[in-house]
């Protein structure tokens, strides 16, 4: 009979842990700064704390980043392309202005409450040097896409159309800030009330506000 003893049984079951790749840790960095970003800010993150609680070396996030500046940048460009994409998504499958103005509203309601700390990240402000990619940037895009429209109705309104512009950049700023707000107060509201009463502004005026607002897209 030969006996095994009870450690090399117990190496041999589990076997080494498997390292992970290149890709893994570079997603896994990304992970844990979003988190740190979201609850720190950008100043308030250091890349020892990022090491740290991805259990690496400082060395390994200035290979695949450069640093925290090249590890945040990923990040925005991340949160930047998924709310672009659903923003752009809600315009485009819009039958009429105001439903269009519902599903953009909705689309950065949905946003907030789905990736809140990409939000989050997104409001506050950039590191120094950083002129693009950030949220008010995304605004004024989607603003520029929300311009058209406006002109359209302003046509039909007999109104000028050179104040289209401005009227684009008012909606987008509302719906902006408004959830900026919701993610801030706790959601007291649901993200369909808050949507209802945006559009109740927007479309109706304080002097035809309805009294009790609903979506009709």
């Amino acid at each position: 009979m030969v006996w095994v003893s009870t450690s090399s049984a117990r190496t041999r079951r589990t076997g080494p842990k498997s390292r992970m790749t290149g890709s893994q840790r570079r997603e896994q960095l990304i992970e844990v700064g979003r988190r740190l970003f979201a609850e720190r800010g950008f100043e308030g993150s250091s890349v020892e704390e990022i090491a740290a609680s991805a259990k690496v070396s400082k060395p390994v996030v200035y290979e695949h980043f450069g640093g925290k500046e090249g590890l945040y940048a990923v990040v925005v460009d991340r949160e930047i392309a998924d709310l672009t994409a659903r923003i752009t998504e809600a315009l485009g499958s819009a039958s009429s202005p105001r439903v269009l103005i519902e599903r953009a509203a909705l689309a950065l309601m949905d946003y907030i409450e789905e990736e809140t700390d990409g939000f989050r990240i997104l409001v506050r402000d950039s590191p120094p040097g950083q002129s693009t990619g950030s949220f008010a940037s995304l605004m004024g895009d989607v603003a520029s896409q929300v311009e058209h429209l406006m002109v359209a109705q302003f046509k039909g309104r007999g109104l000028d159309t050179k104040a289209a512009p401005m009227y684009a950049q008012m909606l987008v700023g509302m719906v902006a800030l408004t959830g900026q707000w919701w993610m801030d107060s706790n959601r007291k509201f649901s993200r369909a009330d808050v949507a209802a009463h945006l559009v109740n502004l927007a479309w109706n005026g304080l002097s035809a506000m309805e009294e009790r607002p609903t979506l009709r897209g």
